[in-house]
């Protein structure tokens, strides 16, 4: 492959390796939004350290109902 042609797929992959970012963020976005209303939870009242020990639970949650 000639040096031109690896540049193109280099770029391509890029482009791809992006995209797939990109929709994992979405993913995260609307699962996160989804959880805080089905929740009833107050975004002012969300701390960071609050944050993570709700994902831990939730976490463990699912763990827990895959095993059963």
């Amino acid at each position: 492959m000639s040096q031109s042609n690896l540049e193109k797929q280099e770029a391509k992959l890029k482009a791809l390796n992006q995209k797939i970012k990109d929709e994992k963020n979405k993913i995260e976005q609307r699962l996160g939004k989804q959880i805080i209303s089905q929740a009833n939870l107050d975004y002012a009242n969300l701390s960071n350290d609050q944050i993570k020990l709700l994902a831990k639970q939730f976490s463990e949650f699912l763990k827990v109902k895959s095993v059963d």
